[in-house]
């Protein structure tokens, strides 16, 4: 690991801002979803147990650098403290007089959470003076907020520039795991590539193209593959704009010894809607007045198959409408057959990005991968090969 992390450094009695991701989904003011409350709580753990001062830092919404008592992190405060078992302070304002004076009441073990940094315009324009206001609570920096390492804002670039900086267990594990899956994988490595657009997935399949041995392509975008190879696909969802640029990837991904592998046949139906009448074709012989919604059983079936010669696999997006039944088959099979590889020890498992994590639960194996990352944007941005200005600050010199 290429990387500071907490076993690089002592924190007794150091006051530790801990940039988090607690923009959690909430829904008439009570939170729905503690996902991201309950993956930074091993940091936060241990660093309590080690005797620090834990503030914590995080954005949360859109409040366009001003003050709106909806968009408060209060009422994640009081969620956190529940979940972490013990107190957690709360400041009205995460830099000048109010942050200063919670800080200055802790305790080593104790944690305070500051409020929303988006509450400031500094934040997101990474603005030199917030930065320092913002350093100024802390001793050193901590960074577990992988999902915002693609934005440089102050609360997850500028401080690290300030203050000492490493990386949090959560943030460490979802290092290694990208590391794993792309940067240094087994080989056979495979990827599964789903989503409805060519268009805003070119970056991500020409980074994957040069370290990919197969790759799937699946939900609406596979239709724009076969329209490009004149597969007449009825109705279905596709980007006749783009015929081109399909043709252009596969030809790439032959020069590259990159197996492409598209839908032999599809489930397609007239109306998208729960309970539709289906049926199931070959590619070649969809009906006009249909449209493909989900990759068909001899799909599923080839992919499986194909996952059992592999050592890695990366997966972004579902290979059909999978938030309908029956749409959703092809998705549920071929992720359960990943999962079983996985758990047997056979295959390394790295999945996120959009609609991924919500598939892989309706599939009930996101837990059963070897590594569900919930960074969205973050993790789109890694796979395109770009540079995340929040993990730079953090590479060890």
């Amino acid at each position: 690991m290429a990387f500071r992390t907490l076993n690089d450094v002592e924190v007794r009695g150091k006051r530790v801002l801990l940039r988090a991701d607690l923009n959690v989904p909430m829904h008439d003011g009570k939170i729905t979803d503690t996902t991201r409350i309950e993956r930074v709580l091993p940091t936060i753990r241990e660093l309590v147990e080690k005797g620090a001062k834990v503030v914590l830092l995080s954005h949360f919404a859109r409040p366009k650098g001003k003050v709106v008592p909806e968009m408060s992190l209060a009422p994640v405060g009081e969620r956190l403290a529940k979940l972490l078992g013990r107190p957690v302070a709360f400041a009205k304002d995460c830099i000048g007089s109010e942050a200063a004076n919670a800080v200055g009441k802790l305790q080593d073990g104790d944690v305070v959470l500051l409020e929303n940094t988006r509450f400031h315009e500094g934040e997101e324009k990474n603005d030199p003076t917030f930065s320092k206001e913002l350093a100024a609570n802390g001793d050193l920096y901590v960074d577990d907020a992988f999902s915002a390492a693609h934005r440089a804002h102050a609360s997850t670039e500028g401080v690290a520039r300030l203050l000492p900086a490493y990386a949090g267990r959560l943030m460490e594990a979802e290092l290694k795991a990208l590391s794993a899956a792309l940067e240094n994988p087994k080989r056979p490595v495979g990827a599964v590539i789903g989503g409805s657009k060519i268009s805003t997935k070119l970056d991500l399949i020409g980074n994957v193209l040069d370290r990919v041995d197969v790759l799937f392509i699946g939900g609406a975008m596979a239709n724009t593959f076969l329209a490009a190879e004149g597969v007449k696909v009825g109705k279905s969802l596709q980007e006749g704009d783009m015929h081109e640029t399909a043709r252009t990837i596969a030809a790439r991904a032959k020069e590259k010894g990159c197996d492409l592998v598209l839908p032999v046949d599809a489930v397609v139906s007239r109306e998208f809607k729960a309970g539709a009448e289906s049926s199931v074709v070959p590619v070649d012989q969809v009906p006009d007045d249909t449209m493909i919604l989900d990759a068909g059983p001899k799909t599923a079936e080839l992919i499986s198959k194909r996952l059992e010669t592999l050592k890695t696999l990366v997966w972004n997006g579902p290979l059909g409408a999978f938030e309908i039944e029956p749409f959703d088959r092809a998705t549920v099979e071929v992720a359960r057959a990943a999962a079983k590889l996985t758990q047997e020890g056979k295959l390394l498992t790295v999945a996120g990005g959009g609609d991924t994590v919500s598939a892989l639960r309706h599939a009930g194996v996101d837990t059963k991968m070897s590594y569900v990352s919930t960074a969205g944007g973050a993790f789109l941005e890694w796979l395109e090969g770009k540079v995340l200005p929040g993990v730079e600050v953090l590479r060890a010199k």
